[in-house]
């Protein structure tokens, strides 16, 4: 890949460049981290993957078009009960969380200036933002009982005798819906992927803890449930995720599920729960596309010459709007276009709200396949800052003086693999996504046909990401 740049094209012709980024932008994504970047360029032959990631999708497509839907919905109903417990550990377990959250903030403010020796932001970008993505798509919801706020506010509720009883109305405005979060978590975003220095500790760590802080007062004020349901945004996305899972908690039992199942069975989403879940995509998205030598090229950037994150606020913050806005606009018209094709009655809100939950397979499988290599590289920097956060020459865990191997993620043989890997994720979790579509469309249409022709844009959509998330991922980047 040559490091000319594309300069003069944009200058002659930059209303046709800034449409064809547009329309890139716009397609749905997926998942969710800051980390690490991509240590080198993958030069392997995509037009074999994108045509099979396309093909994939297409013919689940057909395939979900002539199996009985009635059938699809008994295979995803079923169940296996494991297990039966209490909560009673949950505020034990919280409190540790809680312990252990405001360790980590002395560490930022007192601990090492450098970001791959202070465990702050190496347990906030690559453990818990790329790596607890991944287990809450598997385990479920385990942040309900490792937040750092529950334990705390169940002993503030004692202490003070705040009122705890969730049977009264809400003390949180139903109007508001989830804007709270939404709000949240794109100032969060924003951090992450547009301020010039999310990765320095004390910096990190003041944003934490005013964050922690600020959530606590809500929950004491709001009440718990209704914040961390509708406020919190980490609970918000994170309780989302765990509805891929193969674990379903109900009524103090483990079951067991098919992965998916329970979104399926998920009520229809406001327009902000659409809102918050489509932002969640579109940061993503942007933090992929944000650095590759395309965008760039369209400001007149030379991708070798990466300028630094301070000289992009302007584009960052640009590009993260219309990220947004315009991966909202497409899959408006294609949930609008779908209810065209059948002469759908239900409300736009009500089909919108259930088929937005088909989009959740997708950024699981994206976050997977875009931040792999963050977790193996940085997850090692963090099992060595874990054992001495303050830099004082600890050992706590044994691994202080553990080498890390960044040799797992390079050569041609690592990044073969690599991105077969990702490849394979990305089209599976785009063939679930058909699945979880196709059984919704279902509980809107109960006549096979129309079900399967109200998802024809919507499919198409899915078709044209899988294109495009495989072609972000061999694409190089800069920075």
């Amino acid at each position: 890949m040559s490091g000319r740049t594309e300069g003069g094209a944009v200058e002659r012709q930059p209303w046709r460049l800034a449409f064809l980024a547009s329309a890139l932008v716009a397609l749905p994504t997926s998942a969710f981290a800051h980390a690490s970047d991509r240590g080198h360029v993958l030069l392997l032959p995509t037009g074999y993957y994108i045509a099979g990631g396309a093909l994939a999708v297409a013919v689940s497509f057909l395939v979900l078009a002539l199996l009985p839907p009635a059938a699809l919905d008994r295979f995803w109903r079923r169940r296996l009960s494991m297990l039966a417990f209490g909560d009673g550990p949950r505020a034990i377990i919280s409190s540790l969380s809680f312990a252990g959250f405001a360790l980590l903030v002395a560490a930022g403010t007192f601990g090492s200036r450098d970001p791959l020796s202070n465990p702050l932001p190496l347990v906030i970008w690559t453990l818990l933002w790329a790596g607890f993505t991944l287990l809450q798509g598997v385990f479920g919801d385990l942040w309900s009982w490792l937040n750092p706020w529950y334990g705390p506010w169940r002993i503030a509720v004692r202490a003070f005798g705040v009122r705890d009883d969730e049977t009264q109305p809400s003390r949180l405005p139903s109007w508001l819906g989830f804007w709270p979060a939404f709000v949240l978590f794109f100032a969060f975003a924003w951090f992450e992927l547009i301020d010039p220095a999310p990765d320095d500790p004390s910096r990190l760590a003041f944003a934490a803890g005013l964050y922690w802080f600020f959530s606590f007062i809500a929950m004491l004020v709001f009440g718990y449930g209704d914040w961390s349901k509708r406020g919190e945004f980490l609970s918000v996305f994170f309780s989302m995720v765990a509805r891929f899972a193969p674990f379903e908690h109900r009524d103090d039992r483990l079951n067991l599920c098919w992965p998916s199942a329970k979104l399926l069975a998920a009520e229809p989403l406001p327009p902000s729960g659409v809102a918050f879940l489509l932002l969640a995509l579109s940061s993503v998205s942007f933090d992929g596309l944000s650095k590759t030598f395309f965008w760039l090229g369209l400001f007149g950037i030379n991708p070798v010459e990466y300028p630094g994150r301070t000289a992009l606020i302007g584009i960052g913050s640009f590009g993260l709007v219309l990220t947004f806005m315009l991966l909202a606009t497409v899959f408006a018209l294609a949930v609008f276009f779908g209810q065209r094709l059948v002469g759908d009655d239900h409300p736009f809100r009500e089909a919108s709200g259930l088929l937005v939950w088909s989009i959740v397979p997708i950024a699981l499988a994206y976050h997977i396949a875009h931040y792999i290599t963050a977790l193996l590289v940085d997850g090692q920097y963090a099992l060595v800052a874990l054992s001495d956060p303050f830099a004082l020459g600890w050992n706590l865990f044994g691994s202080a003086d553990m080498m890390v191997e960044a040799g797992v993620v390079a050569g041609a043989q690592s990044a073969w693999w690599l991105w077969n890997i990702q490849a394979g994720v990305i089209i599976a979790g785009h063939v679930l996504a058909v699945l979880v579509a196709h059984g919704i469309a279902w509980r809107l249409h109960r006549q096979p046909s129309r079900a399967a022709l109200s998802q024809v844009p919507l499919t198409l959509l899915m078709v044209a990401y899988t294109i495009f998330g495989l072609w972000l991922l061999a694409t190089p980047t800069a920075g």
